[in-house]
């Protein structure tokens, strides 16, 4: 019975990962062999697909840690302490992956490979928000603290979401914007490949975030073996 039990939890994971990997390979396909190089850039603008894919990506993880945050300190469960602390994590890793990859296109773009301008700034800015958010988890042990202090801080530093967002309209930027009032921002025929990218992306965070909960919980679970195992010693009754 424990076997099928088994089965049962690993096929959606299972079903997950082959969609994750079908958009992938389709997303570099229409990357890289079906959507037209840019006029000015040339190929050098493909990397824009995955660049933007990551962002939206990052965007998505930390409006994850957002709700689960809200969730946490309406319940006190720790199921959502441990989605927001997973979605945080893949979420810094997105942001490290667009940090670095505009850093890349900036190199060739803008002969140079990091500028002060808006959009990087405020990008950073998310980025060492959410890694301070990681470090603050680490410098506090009582486990429901812990989780109050990380689900304040998690909402409170989705504010930079937007601002990352809507950087490029507010203030001048050498950063194109991608969706204006008129629609997108570029060639038709590039518009499939964005759409599979951001598609692939999210499915890969959606199973990644699956992963990772499901560490978390056995984390969880093991921590609470070694609590009570800890009680028994100190000859604690577990049941006053």
């Amino acid at each position: 019975m424990s076997a099928n039990v088994a089965g049962a939890r690993g096929s959606p994971r299972v079903a997950l990962a082959a969609l994750t990997a079908a958009l992938i390979v389709s997303a570099l396909v229409a990357a890289f062999i079906i959507a037209p190089p840019e006029m000015e850039m040339g190929d050098l603008q493909r990397i824009f697909y995955f660049h933007v894919a990551s962002a939206w990506t990052a965007f998505l993880a930390f409006f994850v840690v957002f709700l689960a945050s809200v969730a946490y300190l309406k319940t006190r469960a720790a199921r959502w302490d441990i989605v927001a602390i997973s979605a945080a994590e893949i979420g810094v890793v997105f942001t490290s992956v667009t940090l670095l990859s505009g850093s890349v296109w900036a190199r060739s773009a803008w002969g140079t490979w990091w500028t002060w301008e808006p959009r990087l700034a405020t990008t950073l800015m998310l980025w060492l928000i959410y890694v301070a958010y990681l470090l603050l988890r680490e410098m506090v042990d009582e486990p429901e603290r812990r989780g109050v202090f990380a689900a304040v801080f998690g909402i409170m530093g989705f504010a930079d979401v937007p601002i990352v967002f809507m950087s490029v309209r507010w203030w001048r930027s050498l950063h194109p914007a991608v969706v204006t009032n008129e629609g997108f921002n570029m060639d038709a025929q590039m518009l499939p490949a964005l759409f599979l990218s951001l598609a692939a992306f999210s499915v890969l965070f959606a199973y990644l975030l699956l992963v990772r909960t499901g560490l978390g919980r056995s984390e969880f679970r093991l921590a609470e073996l070694r609590q009570r195992l800890y009680w028994r010693q100190e000859g604690i009754d577990l049941d006053d």
